[in-house]
C-alpha cells in the first residue's frame, strides 16, 4: 500500500532532491514549508542555494499539472502542497499552532484524519519535532537516505594474528593470494590494507600488506617505507597505511577518519607539501575547511579574503609550522634553498603560489586540475555539499577528506549522515579511492586522556 510522506523544510534544505527519493509514494509539502524555504533564498551560503534549488523542482512540477492537486513524478510517486485552513484546526487540539513546527505537524495531523486507510508519516531530521510527532499520535522518521551504520563503518584494514602460514607464505613470494586470507562472507575492497601480527599480543603489525583487486592479491607497500615524509615519519601502522595511500598517484580520494591528534591533518598536509615542492606531481596544494564556529561566532571580520579566513585556518597553519620546522631542523646547509634562503617559511609557499588556502564558500562552480586539495574537518559537510566538492577535481587532482565524526558541529548532521562518514562507507569499492580509520592518538598523553573520556 502506498504512503503519505510529509516532509519538514529541513529535509528539503538537507538536500532539494529529497522530495524525489520516495518512490511511488505520495508526498506533502505543507504551505508553510515554501514559506520558511522563501526565508533562505536569498542567502550565499548552501543553505540559500538548496532553497533557490527546491524552487526551480517545484515550478518545473508545475508545468505537469497543479501541485495543489498533487502532481505525478517519473517514479510514479505525487508530490502535492497542502494549502488548507484545517489544518491549523486539526492540529489546535492538540498544539499550539503558533509556531511553523507545530503546523507542519498539524498538515501530518491533518492528512491522517483524511486518509484513515492510508500509513501517513511525517519525515524530519529535527529531533524535537519527531519527539512531538510521536506525542500526537503520529508515525516520525529521520531522512535517513544518505545515512550509513557508523558502527560497522569501513576502516581500511583487517588484522591478522598469530598465523605462521601466512607470515611464511608473505616472505617466500612476496606477495599473498586473498584465498589465504579470506574467510566465509569476507569480500575485500580496492587498497584494502592487512596488517599480519606475529602473536595475539602485538599491537603493531610485523607486516602490512595492500589488496590490488587487479589481480586478487596482497602486496607489501610501494609508497611508503618508513621514509621521512617532509620531515615527519609515521609512528604507527595506521599512518604507515595512510601515507601509502597519500603517495599513490593513482589513488585519486583518500579519506581519513579519526579522533583528535591521530595525525589526519597533519599526515595529509606532509604528503601534500611533498607532493607539491619536493616531487613537482602538483602544481598546488589546495587546503580549505568548513567555516562553522565552535561556540559564539563572532561576527563579521574586518580585511581582505584571506584575512578573514585567517582565524579559521589557524588550525592549519599551527600543523605547517610543525612540518616546516622539523624539516628545517633536519636540513643540511646545502638544501632548501627554494626562495634564496636558508629555510623558506609558511608566508613564502603562498607568496610563490605553491600553497592556496581557500573556504570551501568559494569552491562551488570552479575545476581544479593537477591539484593536491585536502578539505579539513570534513564531518562538518553534508552528503550534498561532498558531492559538490568531490566533482570539482579535474584532470590528475587529489582530493583528501579528514574529520572526526564525533565532533559535528552542524544541525541535523551526525555520525552517520555526515558527508566523510557517507563517502567513506559508499565509495569503499572505488579502484581510485582509499580510506583509513586512525584510533591511537598520537599528539600528546594528555591529548589521548581528553579523546578517551570526553
Amino acid at each position: 500500500m502506498k504512503k503519505i510522506f510529509v516532509l519538514d523544510t529541513n529535509v528539503l534544505i538537507h538536500n532539494p532532491q529529497s522530495m524525489f527519493s520516495f518512490g511511488d509514494n505520495h508526498v506533502i509539502i505543507p504551505i508553510v514549508v515554501i514559506e520558511e524555504i522563501d526565508n533562505f533564498k536569498k542567502g550565499l551560503d548552501e543553505k540559500g542555494r538548496n532553497a533557490r534549488q527546491i524552487g526551480r523542482y517545484l515550478d518545473d512540477l508545475r508545468d505537469n499539472g497543479s501541485l495543489q492537486q498533487g502532481v505525478k513524478t517519473d517514479n510514479g510517486g505525487i508530490i502535492q502542497v497542502v494549502i488548507s485552513r484545517q489544518v491549523s484546526e486539526t492540529a489546535s487540539h492538540v498544539l499550539i499552532t503558533d509556531t511553523n513546527d507545530n503546523l507542519i505537524i498539524g498538515t501530518a495531523l491533518y492528512m491522517k484524519k483524511e486518509n484513515p486507510d492510508t500509513h501517513v508519516i511525517l519525515v524530519s531530521k529535527d529531533a524535537n519535532v519527531r519527539i512531538k510527532a510521536d506525542a500526537v499520535g503520529l508515525e516520525a522518521q529521520n531522512f535517513d537516505t544518505d545515512r550509513i551504520n557508523f558502527s560497522e563503518l569501513y576502516n581500511g584494514f583487517s588484522v591478522v594474528k598469530n598465523n605462521k602460514r601466512i607470515r611464511d607464505k608473505l616472505s617466500s613470494d612476496k606477495f599473498l593470494s586473498s584465498r589465504l586470507v579470506k574467510s566465509d562472507n569476507c569480500c575485500f575492497y580496492p587498497n584494502q590494507f592487512i596488517r599480519i601480527c606475529k602473536s595475539l599480543e602485538d599491537e603493531e603489525a610485523e607486516s602490512l600488506v595492500r589488496y590490488s583487486p587487479e589481480n586478487d592479491c596482497f602486496y607489501p607497500l610501494t609508497y611508503y617505507k618508513d621514509q621521512e615524509i617532509f620531515g615527519i615519519k609515521a609512528r604507527n601502522d595506521e599512518q604507515r597505511m595512510a601515507f601509502e595511500l597519500l603517495l599513490d598517484p593513482a589513488v585519486r580520494l583518500v579519506s581519513l577518519v579519526g579522533k583528535a591528534g591521530t595525525g589526519k591533518t597533519l599526515l595529509a598536509l606532509a604528503a601534500g607539501l611533498n607532493q607539491v615542492v619536493e616531487k613537482d606531481n602538483f602544481t598546488r596544494l589546495v587546503v580549505s575547511r568548513p567555516i562553522f564556529p565552535l561556540g559564539k561566532d563572532l561576527g563579521f571580520l574586518p580585511g581582505t579574503k584571506a584575512e578573514k579566513f585567517n582565524p579559521w585556518m589557524q588550525p592549519i597553519y599551527d600543523n605547517m609550522e610543525i612540518l616546516l620546522f622539523n624539516r628545517n631542523e633536519k636540513e643540511n646547509n646545502d638544501n632548501g634553498k627554494i626562495f634564496g634562503k636558508k629555510h623558506p617559511q609558511l608566508e613564502d609557499y603562498l607568496d610563490f603560489g605553491f600553497i592556496e588556502l581557500e573556504p570551501l564558500t568559494y569552491i562551488r562552480g570552479r575545476s581544479l586540475p593537477d591539484q593536491f586539495i585536502i578539505v579539513d574537518e570534513a564531518q562538518n559537510l553534508t552528503p550534498h555539499e561532498m558531492k559538490t566538492i568531490i566533482t570539482r577535481a579535474g584532470e590528475g587532482t587529489k582530493i583528501v577528506l579528514t574529520g572526526d565524526p564525533y565532533q559535528i558541529d552542524i544541525p541535523y548532521l551526525d555520525s552517520e549522515s555526515n558527508g566523510l562518514s557517507v563517502a567513506a562507507e559508499k565509495l569503499k569499492n572505488e579502484r581510485i579511492v582509499g580510506h583509513v580509520t586512525l584510533t591511537k592518538g598520537e599528539r600528546s598523553a594528555l591529548a589521548n586522556i581528553a579523546a578517551k573520556f570526553f
